[in-house]
């Protein structure tokens, strides 16, 4: 349970999304967490630091260790089905380029890749 309790806390999910793409620097890292606040962003940090999860390089930048890089991978489903619940709440007009139909919508129970 440690794990959920460390992934459930706001933000946490979102710095070891944005590190996916390599290191950055905190402010790079803050920008791109639309500017969350220094003292979260500080502390989710640390947290993720102890949790071994994200690494500080000695230019003081921020990457995921191989962890980090397992926890990412398993978000990859969520991410799957996240873009799949969003087309079914608010799907794109039929003669939109990514309109899909969406089949397996009512059938809870089908897997969809």
């Amino acid at each position: 349970m440690a794990a959920l309790d460390l992934f459930g806390r706001r933000w946490s999910l979102r710095i070891l999304w944005e590190l996916r793409a390599g290191p950055l620097g905190f402010r790079p890292l803050q920008k791109q967490c639309d500017d969350m606040s220094s003292s979260v962003m500080r502390q989710r940090l640390t947290e993720l630091l102890d949790a071994q999860v994200v690494h500080q390089l000695p230019d003081t930048r921020y990457e995921l260790t191989p962890l980090g890089w397992d926890a990412y991978q398993a978000l990859i489903p969520l991410v799957h089905w996240a873009d799949r619940w969003a087309a079914t709440i608010d799907p794109p007009p039929a003669d939109h380029p990514d309109h899909r139909p969406t089949e397996h919508a009512s059938r809870p129970d089908t897997a969809v890749d």
